[in-house]
């Protein structure tokens, strides 16, 4: 048994040692035969609803939102890497993402690379379109700070999903297409993908996870294929007027419950190449990461919204409606106009008049309402 599928990881494979597999075909006509969930159903009417209630906000509240995505840029730039092992400090995320600092080594000419390829999804969004060749420009922008001569190419030689087990041993969970068969298979993605699109009776919101789910399995890059997955989410749900990942990190939601997010993958991807699928996990889980980010975003908004109380009831609301204990970072972060010294002395209060109790020592001090 697998101990998690959080140890996934992309090796090269001989995959003449893997047998043959059918070549998938890339057809998103289910959606409209009215099989989704009710539960699904329901998230994604939930979703249309935050989008509109943020897109009002936004257009009256424009400031709030420039911070927030300030906040969210660094956040996503630093969670998505973590997916994948590549980690810093956060002092040295937040240098690299303002670009006050160049990458010291090789884990932060990654984390440059996705700020870039971040950047120009934000910036640049209504111009990208989802072809090969704008797929492979943004693969080109991720690695070209590392120095790879891979970047913008698709892999030269196949690949394999690899879990490793509790003893230790590692064992093949998926296997992609063919390096041979690549770029047929991403034609052929492209061109469903733009059929569907076109398509009035097939909703947007449920066609994007089945794509990103497709070129998961295709997983078409020798390197990068988790990162371009979530950049290539942000620029689909952008281009269809979902931009909750630019103010709430999506990537941030992933990385927390990335357990969840790796067995829906996982889920979703049996009996894939034969065309046996089922994309109801993988979708259910990408509606709930968005979910979460509206709801998220719509919390700070609420909370971050100067114009109906002070600064010091909007620290005690935060903490006192927090269901888990929370740092004076999350609060921070929640609370972008907000000094760090106003938070601390305010949390000081509450602590001495019992409001709430400090958990923690340290850097790890965290604080939860006394019940």
């Amino acid at each position: 048994m697998p101990i998690s599928l959080d140890f996934l990881h992309c090796f090269g494979y001989n995959m003449c040692r893997l047998r043959r597999r059918a070549m998938h075909k890339f057809d998103y006509s289910f959606l409209k035969n009215g099989l989704i969930s009710a539960k699904t159903l329901n998230m994604a009417t939930s979703i249309y609803s935050l989008k509109t209630m943020a897109n009002v906000r936004k257009a009256d509240h424009l400031k709030i939102f420039t911070e927030l995505e300030k906040i969210a840029k660094i956040q996503s730039v630093k969670n998505s890497n973590a997916i994948e092992g590549i980690v810093t400090s956060d002092e040295r995320i937040k240098a690299i993402v303002t670009q006050s600092s160049a990458p010291l080594n090789h884990d932060e000419a990654e984390i440059a690379g996705y700020r870039d390829a971040l950047n120009e999804i934000h910036t640049n969004n209504q111009y990208i379109g989802f072809n090969e060749s704008d797929i492979l420009h943004l693969h080109e922008i991720l690695l070209s700070a590392t120095g790879y001569e891979y970047g913008g190419k698709y892999k030269d030689f196949d690949n394999a999903i690899i879990e490793i087990d509790s003893k230790g041993n590692r064992n093949i969970r998926f296997a992609p297409t063919p390096a041979s068969e690549t770029k047929h298979a991403m034609e052929q993605l492209v061109l469903a993908y733009m059929a569907a699109a076109n398509d009035s009776e097939i909703n947007q919101l449920l066609l994007i996870p089945c794509v990103i789910l497709d070129f998961l399995c295709i997983h078409p890059f020798r390197d990068g294929n988790g990162r371009m997955s979530r950049l290539l989410s942000l620029l689909l749900l952008y281009k269809n007027g979902f931009d909750a990942g630019k103010y709430v990190s999506f990537e941030e939601q992933i990385n927390k419950y990335k357990g969840l997010y790796y067995e829906a993958l996982r889920q979703s991807s049996v009996n894939w190449h034969e065309n046996g699928n089922d994309y109801s996990p993988f979708i259910e889980n990408f509606l709930s990461t968005l979910y979460m980010c509206y709801k998220e975003l719509d919390k700070r908004f609420a909370v971050v919204n100067e114009g109906k109380v002070s600064k010091s009831a909007r620290i005690e609301a935060t903490v006192l409606n927090s269901l888990a204990p929370i740092s004076k970072k999350d609060i921070c972060e929640i609370l972008p106009d907000v000094s760090p010294t106003t938070i601390e002395a305010v949390l000081g209060k509450m602590v001495k008049s019992g409001q709430i109790v400090k958990i923690g020592s340290a850097r790890n001090i965290k604080y939860l309402r006394n019940k």
